[in-house]
């Protein structure tokens, strides 16, 4: 199928009018398109969503391209090293699944989107193994090997090559696109700057610039009605993260800019057991997979206590965010002075020989850094890992700007709530990228059928060269790290409302700078102002969220406050980017997408009864006072015009 079907939100043109569709609010500066293809469906990042949702969209017939940053099996999938939860093994069931990750969500998923995800993972995981994934299987049995992490009550996480699991997903599915028998055309070494609309507001395909040499070079356009967003995480915002350098919240950033909703960025998962390489370490740290707890290793601190026990009824294997601050308390208990909080994984009782089998991938990273696990203790200490939020979906994977739609990392289905529990996240993608490619195809099938394909293709505009929106001050590459110290000093694992408001100040300050001195387009500067509009849309939600939960750690309101917070925050870029409008959801679900027929049982985020819109002001907001959860509030905006 190549016709330009207008198969963007499955409605006509004057239903798509009526919708409410939001408006752009800002770009990136780029240079004008010098080259452009069209296709069916554009799909950003390569990791498990981005490639699943390319390869079922081309086996439904649509013309599918794939646009990724770096090489195919670059993305953060072939760094999941624990493995692919789904209720596979005997004794387990979708319903326990469901029961552990809605605790880990700590009061915030949507249990509409869990179930999907749990209901529909084992089949999902079956199709992905068909794809060509090779899992660990019992050498007797040939059953599928599981295991346990933090926050599973069963055994029910597939592994391969041991430690090697997302490496192994990735290869498969990579090996499945570049299979003569698939239509998926690919643009590698691309970074994607913004998205095309068409003039009634859908979505019309991305803008994006290839680095280095090949068929494409520079700044060019892929032309499409349907968009699809799988970028992954944003962990470089921090100094230290389990992220690979290509995470820098690309997709995020272009959806805020393209008008649509993000929700839940507070929530960063900050994962416990990271190894600790020193108080100045920086960039992507190796990880310590869960499963080494969930093997037998014990947390400990320097002088061998298992201080996690009694803490939770799981220990060591209690959900993530509560591990993390068990470590930070213990290290605070031994008065750590800040940055040097680490404490110790135990598992030389592996011995030599498990360890080898089982976790090679680990064994070569610490003895890379000098450390044996055979035979010493492994320093960890949490570093950011996961985006629990990101770009507002629904069930179909649709965000409230038609025609884009989001999974993975990048988006918030609601899955996750205010903490994810382990390997849900491989499967999320798995789910939700085949619920995207069905709706896409669908909608392309029912537009066929109304007659709207008619070969032309899409009319659309460059936004970041033709001058008709507001254009973004770049920042220079060197900001990156002082962003990144900003934002680990600030919005890290423990935040209060001064560190946070210090935080912001120094956002602004970066903001302004860049304002009277900006720095020239190109990839460095491109990454640092998607850095910076993440990381303000991640402080200004964790400045209004007044309580701790999940993996928001508030140390000034250190209690859970389900009568004021059992909800969502919701951001959206204001006067053309220069300021945010925060706003609650009424319940812990979600307002829909798009247009309904009928009125939800969810008030519109939008529009909540005391909704306010709070011109922009050159000095720091008030903070919102506690007791007042609900409506707008617009964050103080940087005073760059």
């Amino acid at each position: 199928m190549t016709g330009r079907a207008d198969h963007r939100t499955g409605r006509g043109p004057r239903q798509a009018r009526e919708g409410g569709i939001p408006s752009a609010r800002a770009a990136l500066p780029a240079p004008a398109p010098g080259w452009r293809i069209d296709a069916d469906v554009v799909v950003v990042g390569s990791g498990v969503a981005g490639l699943t949702a390319a390869l079922r969209c081309a086996a439904a017939g649509l013309d599918t391209v794939v646009v990724t940053k770096a090489r195919l099996d670059d993305g953060s999938t072939r760094w999941a090293q624990g493995g692919i939860a789904a209720a596979l093994g005997e004794g387990d069931s979708p319903g326990q699944h469901l029961d552990d990750t809605l605790v880990a969500g700590a009061g915030l998923c949507d249990e509409e989107a869990v179930r999907l995800l749990v209901t529909e993972g084992p089949a999902a995981v079956r199709r992905l193994i068909s794809t060509g994934a090779q899992f660990d299987t019992d050498a007797t049995t040939g059953r599928i090997e599981l295991t346990r992490e933090g926050g599973h009550h069963r055994r029910r996480i597939a592994h391969a090559g041991g430690d090697a699991t997302g490496a192994e997903i990735s290869r498969a599915l990579v090996e499945a696109v570049r299979d003569g028998r698939t239509s998926v055309r690919t643009v590698e070494n691309a970074l994607v700057l913004d998205l095309l609309r068409t003039p009634d507001g859908a979505a019309a395909g991305v803008t994006l610039h290839v680095m280095g040499e090949g068929q494409h070079d520079g700044v060019g356009a892929v032309h499409a009605p349907a968009v699809v967003l799988a970028t992954g995480g944003m962990g470089q915002v921090f100094s230290a993260t389990t992220n690979p350098p290509v995470s820098t919240g690309d997709g995020v950033a272009l959806a805020l800019r393209a008008g649509a909703e993000v929700s839940d960025l507070e929530f960063v998962q900050f994962h416990p057991t990271v190894l600790y390489l020193g108080p100045d370490a920086e960039g992507q740290q190796p990880l310590i997979s869960e499963a080494v707890r969930g093997e037998g290793a014990h947390l400990v601190d320097a002088g061998g206590v298992r201080f996690m026990t009694g803490r939770h009824e799981l220990g060591e294997l209690a959900p993530r965010d509560v591990v993390a601050k068990g470590i930070m308390r213990r290290a605070a208990e031994q008065g750590a002075e800040p940055g040097t909080e680490h404490m110790f994984l135990d598992a030389r009782h592996f011995g030599a020989a498990m360890w080898e089998s089982r976790f090679p991938t680990i064994l070569d990273a610490c003895r890379g850094h000098g450390i044996d696990p055979v035979t010493q203790l492994v320093p960890v200490a949490p570093a950011a890992h996961y985006a629990s939020g990101g770009v507002r979906t629904d069930l179909h994977g649709r965000t409230t700007v038609p025609g884009l739609y989001a999974c993975g990392e990048v988006a918030c289905t609601g899955v996750h709530g205010a903490n994810r529990l382990a390997s849900n996240s491989l499967l999320e993608g798995l789910v939700f990228a085949e619920r995207i490619a069905e709706t896409v195809a669908a909608a392309a099938d029912g537009s066929a059928r109304d007659g709207a394909a008619d070969g032309r293709p899409l009319p659309a505009e460059s936004p970041g060269a033709t001058g008709h929106l507001p254009v973004t001050p770049l920042l220079l590459p060197e900001a990156r790290r002082v962003i990144q110290r900003v934002m680990t000093a600030g919005a890290g694992v423990l935040r209060s409302e001064v560190s946070l408001t210090e935080a912001a100040a120094q956002l602004d300050a970066v903001a302004d700078e860049a304002a009277g001195k900006p720095a020239a387009p190109g990839v460095e500067s491109w990454e640092t102002a998607n850095l910076h509009l993440v990381a303000r849309v991640l402080v200004a939600a964790a400045l209004r969220r007044h309580e701790t939960r999940g993996c928001h750690w508030r140390e000034d309101h250190p209690g859970r406050d389900d009568a004021s917070w059992a909800r969502h925050l919701v951001v959206e870029l204001r006067e053309g980017g220069r300021s945010l409008d925060v706003r609650t959801t009424r319940t812990t679900s979600f307002p829909p997408t798009v247009p309904q027929s009928r009125p939800s049982r969810e008030r519109p985020a939008d529009r909540p009864p005391d909704a306010q819109h709070v011109k922009p002001v050159h000095h720091p907001a008030q903070p919102t006072r506690p007791g007042q959860p609900h409506g707008r509030h617009t964050a103080r905006p940087p005073s760059h015009p």
